[in-house]
């Protein structure tokens, strides 16, 4: 007879394949029934072109269809302009239709009608299906504007991050969070935004947006004898790097980016482990000089990124207009977009 260790190491492997057949399962399902929905779409828009079809007949065909298939949601009558608006959308597009498949159609909803741009659209696309969002969560970065944040971020990364991850390494990192889920005053310490952030920390990981661990807070490094703290310590699944977070409430000073690269030196000769990748550092300020920190990381060969918060959903004026237009956002965030995830 086997052993308790080699029968549970079997357990394992058995429900580790199941799941994976589940999970596949209901991939294809999901993708059958987008497509079905993308067909119902082109239907209806069609009659509407060449028999003039109005909101009446769109009506009568939900009422109509829900007798038939009575308890199976999804054809009701606001439904059924989405899926005309679905069609109408993507029809010319062949390659963001085929994304439209891996996602659910709530989100494929919540993409079309929020998100103008093509690029934009790719990117939540994408996004939604690496990161596993909810609806919800989907919804939250979209209004959050998470793609413009992203494209603006101001990091290293490019010379310091393995090429391997580089369809990872601009996620990383935001230009801008958004702690709107905080209940601060104007006027908060550092020390009380950490614990605000430790007591939200669900919402916390959402906001950096996918792929984060928490480790700990105010972890704690010896060196000769001497005590040194990282306000916050994450761990980045797909960078497989330990990541140091310090918080600062006011502005960026180029003095930062030396206690970082210490911690991260730190970090790598004492606690990562020997398959993972050198530590990561992320700056998060109340506000910054983009030229001031375009400087700071010039010479640094760690890999750091430094970013500003709010605790309101409104984003700064001073940061709405760096927003660069939808051309040069494409291109910026190009490489990522058509990479395949790992």
């Amino acid at each position: 007879m086997e052993s308790p260790k080699e029968y549970f190491d079997f357990l394992v492997e058995v429900k580790d394949r199941i799941r994976s057949a589940q999970y596949d399962a209901l991939r294809a399902v999901n993708k059958k029934l987008v497509s079905l929905y993308w067909d119902l779409g082109k239907m209806i828009a069609e009659k509407q072109k060449v028999q003039g079809w109005g909101k009446s007949v769109v009506e009568t065909l939900a009422a109509d269809l829900q007798k038939e298939f009575p308890g199976q949601r999804g054809y009701s009558t606001t439904n059924l302009w989405n899926m005309v608006q679905y069609y109408t959308e993507y029809q010319c597009d062949t390659f963001l239709q085929s994304l439209t498949g891996e996602i659910s159609f709530s989100h494929n909803v919540i993409i079309f009608s929020k998100c103008k741009t093509r690029s934009e659209r790719q990117f939540y696309l994408i996004a939604s299906k690496r990161f596993g969002w909810t609806s919800r969560v989907l919804d939250y970065q979209v209004d959050n504007r998470t793609y413009e944040k992203y494209t603006l971020n101001q990091t290293n990364f490019d010379q310091t991050v393995p090429e391997k991850y580089q369809a990872q390494r601009k996620l990383a990192v935001k230009d801008h969070y958004t702690f709107d889920f905080l209940e601060l005053s104007d006027n908060h310490s550092e020390h009380e935004l950490e614990l605000a952030l430790l007591k939200n920390i669900r919402g916390f990981l959402i906001e950096l947006g996918g792929d984060f661990s928490f480790i700990g807070n105010q972890f704690r490094l010896m060196v000769e004898d001497e005590e040194y703290y990282i306000d916050l310590l994450l761990y980045h699944r797909r960078l497989q790097s330990l990541v140091a977070i310090e918080l600062k409430t006011g502005a960026f000073k180029p003095e930062y980016k030396g206690k970082m690269e210490f911690y991260l030196a730190v970090l790598n000769d004492q606690v990562k482990l020997s398959n993972e990748n050198d530590a990561i550092g992320i700056i998060i300020c109340k506000n910054k000089k983009r030229l001031v920190v375009e400087y700071s990381l010039k010479s640094s060969t760690l890999p750091i990124g430094v970013a500003t918060y709010s605790t309101t959903p409104e984003l700064p004026d001073y940061y709405k207009k760096l927003l660069p237009d939808p051309d040069a956002m494409a291109r910026s965030i190009d490489r990522w977009l058509t990479k395949e995830p790992d």
